[in-house]
């Protein structure tokens, strides 16, 4: 989620069908709703808005991972044959008894507080949305334009990315303090 800036629902809602290995893309085009956490009886909707159908170039490092991830995948497919829910889910559960069917987005949100519980230097109040908060603030940190975060995050509207999105960060702001007098001393 930090490397793409994918909400959580969306980021479970992912079939392999929506990643293209040759291209580096990730297609986001639904979105897992679930209210009731059964495991069953969840929904694919399309996502929050129109805007939010989109695809994102991704990295290297992301594509990898992936790669692992599915092959773990299939050996577990393999072992257990028609047990596993095979509806091409990216991250479907790779245990029993629900093998293949999406993980609750509460699941998400157990296993990071868990992790934060183990460190000493992480604010412990962070939330998977945090992380789409933290790939927005190290896009703008990277020099990425304003448009172009828009568009990854699928915000339709700029205000929504600079109110809710961009910290500005300390480095910013003292790049922003020095170019400042040297435009001047330039004139």
């Amino acid at each position: 989620m930090a490397w793409t800036g994918l909400r959580a629902g969306e980021l479970l809602a992912l079939k392999w069908k929506d990643i293209d290995f040759e291209e580096n893309t990730i297609n986001i085009t639904k979105t897992y709703y679930n209210p009731k956490n059964n495991t069953k009886d969840y929904k694919l909707l399309p996502p929050k808005t129109k805007g939010s159908i989109r695809k994102i170039d991704v990295e290297d490092e992301v594509i990898s991972a992936l790669q692992k991830h599915r092959l773990k995948q299939k050996e577990i497919k393999l072992q257990i044959g028609s047990e596993y829910y095979d509806k091409d889910f990216v991250f479907g559960r790779l245990n029993a008894p629900y093998y293949g069917y999406p993980h609750f987005i509460k699941t998400i949100e157990n296993r990071m507080e868990s992790l934060l519980k183990k460190t000493t230097s992480i604010n412990k109040r962070l939330t998977p949305h945090s992380l789409r908060h933290t790939h927005t603030s190290l896009l703008v940190e990277a020099g990425v334009e304003l448009l172009q975060i828009m568009d990854r995050l699928s915000h339709t509207e700029d205000e929504t990315t600079t109110q809710v999105y961009l910290h500005i960060t300390k480095d910013r702001k003292k790049e922003a303090s020095q170019k400042f007098p040297q435009l001047m001393r330039s004139l």
